[in-house]
């Protein structure tokens, strides 16, 4: 039953056997209409199955032609399809010449009836690629035929060059594909048939259709595309690397129509990555054709860069989690359209917080409404808390895990969330409710960064204690001031006189202000509900500013995170000292980014900085 030389030649003269593989294959299951509802990423559809048994029969080796005409028709009828429907076929085909004949008279008999002469049935087998995996044959003939719908394309069946003679070819209406072969659809629909046949007679065959078109957003217009991708490339020496980028360059004049996204995904996350790099930003495979030839004609296009690493391990990762006064209407609508995990991580959260807010999330932030709502605390928080969790998935699923996690003011939350200090529902109910319960306060304060030193701040703002106080510590020469409306102003007009530049920020309320201690014995009440648990990654405090562990478990931290102020510089001191060197910054504005450099500089520490929204992916 082995073939000699170790290939798998189905439907070949030569076909003298199979070729033992080996190997495994997951594909999750899940019933179509919940999928649809939970908006997953659905890969393709099985419309119908059937399995029957051989009974006595001539032996081991000899397949039952009638048996598997019964378990082809029974497929059928399960999925309510007619024969002239299936275009393709993931044949068994194991390569012998005895099983092969007998297969594809099969196949011949029950899905050639009445097929047109310029249509005829295609039909391959993945043992020709993989071998005969035994017990994962069937399973690895599955994902070979769901990535053939993905792409709309058969791969070529190999170890075809003379066809078997004792297939009668001219009878049957079936042609084996050897070249890369377009799949077109027959009245709008791909579908396929999948035979599987085990050693002691048991037959299986499934139908296969294409996944359905995803239902586009009810917010607005065509689903538009990423418009950048990143496509990175690296080697051991700059002569590899320029021949890699010449394969690239190669491969995608002859390929015009492929995914750039595709291609970028598998080049950035499946590649092992050496010293020597080019990266490239660009928003087609027309343009990154472009900037490959002017790389390797001597020139840097823009939107490529290239450089030595000399690290020899991966630099210490922290996230940053921005906070309020970083929202903006629309932020991440880009993302939500064209991102399936960042809008699967948003939806849950909207699911989660939707029983807290007035109206749905997606409708405060991605339909035609009033652009004050979004600055509403009550609506300001659960939406930056969702697009920076949706953020940080979408990072994850790039292959991007942080070491550590840090947030300012409210991005403390998702910071706390990612880091296990609670899980995504008790976050959200927190954030909810200390939203609620700020938006319950008077509406009469105003912060203020003010572009000074902590010493000349507390100075100018003395007279007004405690009414005016200090809200953050963002770095040297960044001082927020928090209270009063009245004093804030007053605080203003002074510091202008003294030539000291001011910036409001975009707030409903003074928060880490006096004004905020109505609600901190109702706030700390409801935290020590909860079973807080010590982070399972390092936390850095936007309190302290300081490595934290088991105080972040205590209520009474809680309640401070509300009221005293954010100590960013601190905290980016900490993480310097940590060890860390790169940070990302997860939010809607690069505004931590600047702040984190300011401080790197203050520190002569080396940072390297990239943000999420802004100026990267929008």
């Amino acid at each position: 039953m082995l073939a000699a030389d170790g290939r798998c030649k189905t439907f070949d003269e030569a076909a003298d056997g199979f070729a033992r593989g080996e190997g495994c294959g997951v594909v999750v299951l899940k019933r179509l209409r919940d999928a649809i509802s939970d908006k997953d990423k659905i890969l393709a559809v099985i419309r119908g199955s059937a399995v029957n048994q051989d009974g006595r029969s001539g032996g081991l080796t000899v397949p039952n032609g009638p048996s598997q005409q019964v378990v082809i028709k029974a497929a059928l009828a399960n999925a309510g399809v007619n024969p002239q429907d299936i275009s393709y076929v993931e044949a068994h085909g194991t390569g012998t010449s005895l099983g092969d004949p007998i297969e594809l008279r099969a196949l011949g008999a029950v899905l050639g009836k009445g097929r047109a002469e310029d249509r005829p049935l295609l039909v391959g087998s993945v043992k020709t690629n993989l071998g005969h995996l035994e017990s994962a044959a069937g399973i690895a003939g599955l994902i070979k035929l769901v990535l053939s719908l993905q792409h709309q394309t058969i791969p070529p069946h190999l170890h075809f060059k003379n066809p078997n003679p004792l297939i009668p070819w001219a009878e049957l209406p079936i042609k084996v594909p050897t070249e890369v072969t377009p799949w077109d659809a027959i009245d709008g629909k791909r579908l396929a048939g999948l035979s599987s046949f085990g050693f002691s007679g048991t037959n299986a065959h499934i139908i296969v259709e294409e996944a359905p078109a995803p239902k586009p957003p009810e917010f607005g217009g065509q689903t538009p595309e990423r418009p950048l991708q990143v496509l990175s490339l690296s080697a051991k020496s700059e002569k590899a690397l320029q021949a890699l980028a010449h394969r690239y360059l190669t491969y995608l004049q002859t390929h015009p129509q492929i995914s750039l996204g595709d291609i970028g995904l598998s080049a950035n996350t499946g590649r092992n990555h050496f010293s020597h790099r080019l990266a490239l930003v660009a928003d087609s495979t027309q343009q990154a054709t472009q900037q490959l030839q002017d790389y390797l004609d001597g020139h840097l296009a823009t939107g490529v860069t290239t450089g030595n690493s000399t690290d020899t391990q991966r630099p210490k990762i922290l996230f940053l989690f921005s906070g309020q006064g970083s929202q903006y209407l629309g932020m991440g609508r880009e993302l939500y359209l064209t991102q399936p995990t960042f809008r699967a991580a948003f939806d849950k959260c909207a699911a989660i917080v939707a029983p807290y807010l007035d109206k749905p999330l997606v409708e405060i932030l991605y339909r035609d409404t009033s652009p004050s709502e979004i600055d509403q605390t009550l609506y300001t928080q659960p939406a930056i808390f969702a697009v920076e969790y949706a953020l940080f998935q979408l990072w994850l699923s790039w292959g991007i895990t942080p070491d550590g996690v840090m947030g300012h003011s409210i991005g403390e939350y998702v910071a706390a969330t990612v880091a296990g200090v609670w899980s995504l529902e008790e976050g959200l109910k927190l954030i909810a409710t200390r939203a609620r319960l700020m938006q319950g306060l008077p509406s009469r304060g105003a912060m203020v960064a003010v572009l000074a030193s902590l010493t000349e701040v507390e100075k100018a703002i003395a007279p007004y204690a405690p009414e005016i106080a200090i809200a953050a510590v963002n770095t040297p020469q960044n001082v927020v001031i928090s209270g009063d409306e009245t004093g804030v102003e007053k605080v203003i007009q002074q510091l202008t006189l003294q030539g000291i530049e001011t910036r409001r920020l975009k707030v409903s309320h003074a928060f880490h202000s006096p004004l905020m201690e109505p609600i901190l014995e109702e706030w700390e009440a409801l935290v020590r509900t909860f079973g807080l648990k010590a982070p399972q990654i390092d936390l850095i405090s936007s309190v302290s500013g300081e490595l934290v562990i088991s105080e972040v478990t205590q209520a009474s931290y809680w309640r401070k995170q509300v009221r005293e102020p954010v100590r960013f510089d601190r905290g980016m001191k900490t993480c310097f000292e940590q060890g860390y060197q790169g940070f990302v910054e997860v939010g809607a504005h690069p505004v931590l980014s600047s702040m984190a450099r300011e401080v790197s500089w203050a520190l002569t520490a080396t940072a390297r900085l990239a943000s999420c929204l802004s100026g990267c992916l929008l």
